[in-house]
C-alpha cells in the first residue's frame, strides 16, 4: 500500500506544457515534487502506457509516485477516479477520487484520498464553480473521511499557504507548472511554500472551533464554460453523476 499524496502534486497536460511533458515533469521533480497525476486520456492506451513508464522512471529516481487518472492503472498500482465512478473503487495500492461537495464525500467507501475543487477560479477552466475559496475548502475538509488535496487555480505561494491552513494535506497544480518557462523554479516556489506553511501550522495549531467556515453546496457544481486541459475534473471524465436516488450526483 502506497501512502497518500502530500505536498505539491502536479497534474499533466501536454497541450499547455511549454516543453515536452517528460521534460516538464523532470523539472518539477527537480523542484521537489514527488507526486504526479498522469492525465492525457485522449492518447491510445499503448502511447499512454509508454508515457507512464517514462514518467515512472523519472519519479523512481527520487522515490516519487505516478498516479494515473482513470480506472486503468497502466501497469501501475495507483489511480485517481472521477466523481462519476466507477463504484466500488478498484482494489489497488492507492485510489483517489475527485470530489466537490458534501454529497460526493458521503459516497466514499475505500478511497485513500480525495481532491476538492475548484478552490479558486482557474485560467484553464473559466466559469467552472463557483470556487470554494479557503473557507469553503475548510468546511469540506472537516467533513472528509480521508486526506484532501486542494485543487483548482492554485498558482501562488500565498494560495498554497491558505490551503494548508484550511487543512489540506497537499495541493494539486496544473497550469502553475505546465505553463511555466521554468518548471523547476515554479515547483520549488510551491513546494517551499507548502513546507513553510506546514511547519508554521505545526508550530501554531489553530483549534478547530476557531476555524472560520462558510456555507458550501451540498449538491453539485456545474461547469458553465468547460474547456480542454483543465483540472482532474476536465476531459479526464472527472465529472459529477446526475441523481438516480434522493442523493444528488453529477456527470461531467
Amino acid at each position: 500500500m502506497v501512502s497518500g499524496p502530500v505536498g505539491v502534486v502536479v497534474l499533466t497536460d501536454r497541450r499547455v506544457a511549454r516543453r515536452p511533458l517528460v521534460e516538464v515533469v523532470a523539472g518539477a521533480v527537480a523542484g521537489g515534487v514527488r507526486w504526479v497525476v498522469l492525465r492525457e486520456k485522449d492518447l491510445p492506451r499503448p502511447d499512454r502506457a509508454a508515457l507512464a513508464a517514462e514518467l515512472r522512471a523519472v519519479l523512481a529516481q527520487v522515490g516519487g509516485t505516478l498516479v494515473v487518472a482513470g480506472p486503468d492503472p497502466l501497469d501501475g498500482d495507483a489511480v485517481h477516479l472521477p466523481a462519476a465512478g466507477p463504484y466500488p473503487p478498484p482494489r489497488l495500492g492507492l485510489v483517489g477520487r475527485s470530489c466537490h461537495d458534501h454529497t460526493e464525500l458521503a459516497r466514499l467507501t475505500t478511497e485513500d484520498y480525495v481532491t476538492l475543487s475548484p478552490v479558486y477560479p482557474t485560467r484553464t477552466k473559466p466559469g467552472y464553480g463557483p470556487p470554494l475559496h479557503p473557507e469553503g475548502l475548510a468546511a469540506l475538509i472537516g467533513a472528509s473521511p480521508v486526506p484532501v488535496l486542494a485543487l483548482g487555480g492554485i498558482e501562488t505561494a500565498e494560495q498554497v499557504q491558505d490551503c494548508v491552513e484550511a487543512g489540506a494535506a497537499g495541493v494539486a497544480v496544473l497550469g502553475a507548472v505546465m505553463r511555466s518557462d521554468d518548471p523547476a523554479e515554479a515547483a520549488t516556489t510551491l513546494t517551499t511554500a507548502f513546507d513553510q506553511a506546514t511547519r508554521q501550522k505545526a508550530a501554531h495549531p489553530r483549534p478547530p472551533s476557531r476555524r472560520r467556515t462558510t456555507a458550501v453546496p451540498t449538491t453539485g457544481l456545474r461547469p458553465t464554460a468547460p474547456t480542454e486541459g483543465s483540472s482532474l475534473t476536465a476531459r479526464s471524465g472527472h465529472g459529477r453523476p446526475q441523481p438516480s436516488t434522493a442523493t444528488t450526483e453529477r456527470a461531467k
